[in-house]
């Protein structure tokens, strides 16, 4: 089988495609053959900067063709899409069955990459700020996979004012056709604030201006892989909170009310109130042109590598 990977860290250019053995699934774990393949900032980030090279986990979706031992719940041909740990960037793929789901029969690999992982932290964030009806929110990333999601969901749960803040002005109209009332950009001023909640899917240096432009009495959820300090004194005065959000502390310990939210999720689609936004399918051959796509921060919506 096709398969990425890279033996040293850095950019875009240290990814490379190698013949690789089909692996063989596990205790608890499902062997797909891929269809679609979800590229993360995470992931890209992980190339990047990581101390060392390391197997590349991601979103996966496609066919089951066999499950390891002890796999009751899932079938050979049943499509599915679930996390992948490593080796996610190939043809086939191990996925296991505790953070995989099945594909309703109207929805494509390609829609399921999109909507599963980004719709579910989308919705955890929204839910971690414990927003009210009436209140403003601030989405960072807004252009992004979860970014796209996390406004719809602001917009369908009654927020007042909705904002997308974004790396440059040609995003602005791609922003608002997803719901944002008004579009600021990382480096402006103030970022028209202050708002009740800030959902940040970024970090990293954009920390501080978030925490400046929040509220008295804000909240800020972090759900990046960004990192980043806030000084606590700039929450102190003004009676603000920063939140963390992962979305695999909710699926490994708290399965039911992960279920929950999945099923949720499909639902929402279906009803035509969450819509995803696909920049482009990349073949699997050019992952590196994928990760430099959202490098650049010029994707809108998800990069999905095909095999």
């Amino acid at each position: 089988m096709l398969r990425i990977r890279h033996e040293v860290n850095g950019g875009p250019e240290v990814l490379f495609a190698e013949e690789a053995d089909v692996p063989v699934a596990g205790a608890g774990q499902l062997l797909v053959r891929v269809a679609a393949v979800g590229v993360t900032l995470p992931t890209v980030r992980k190339v990047r900067e990581g101390s060392e090279p390391v197997p590349f986990g991601g979103e996966v979706a496609g066919t089951v063709v066999a499950t390891g031992p002890g796999v009751t719940g899932f079938r050979a041909g049943e499509r599915v899409t679930g996390l992948c740990f490593a080796d996610a960037y190939a043809e086939y793929a191990v996925l296991h069955t505790a953070m995989t789901s099945r594909i309703p029969a109207d929805a494509s690999a390609v829609e399921a990459v999109a909507l599963v992982r980004s719709g579910l932290v989308a919705r955890g964030a929204y839910e971690a700020a414990r927003v009210e009806p009436g209140e403003s929110v601030l989405v960072t990333a807004a252009a992004s996979a979860v970014g796209t999601l996390a406004l719809q969901y602001a917009k369908a749960g009654g927020a007042k004012r909705v904002v997308a803040a974004v790396s440059s002005a040609d995003k602005a109209d791609f922003v608002r056709g997803l719901g944002a009332d008004e579009v600021v950009l990382y480096g402006d001023a103030d970022w028209s604030g202050p708002y009740d909640v800030i959902l940040d899917g970024v970090g990293g240096e954009l920390l501080g201006p978030a925490v400046r432009a929040l509220a008295t009495g804000g909240r800020l959820v972090a759900f990046s892989s960004g990192g980043g300090t806030v000084e606590a004194y700039e929450l102190l005065v003004r009676g603000a909170s920063m939140i963390g959000f992962q979305m695999r502390a909710v699926a490994t310990g708290k399965p039911e009310l992960y279920e929950r939210r999945l099923r949720e999720l499909w639902q929402l689609r279906a009803a035509g109130t969450l819509r995803t936004a696909v920049h482009e399918e990349i073949p699997l051959a050019e992952a590196a042109r994928a990760h430099a796509l959202i490098e650049q921060r010029r994707n809108l919506g998800k990069v999905v590598l095909v095999p």
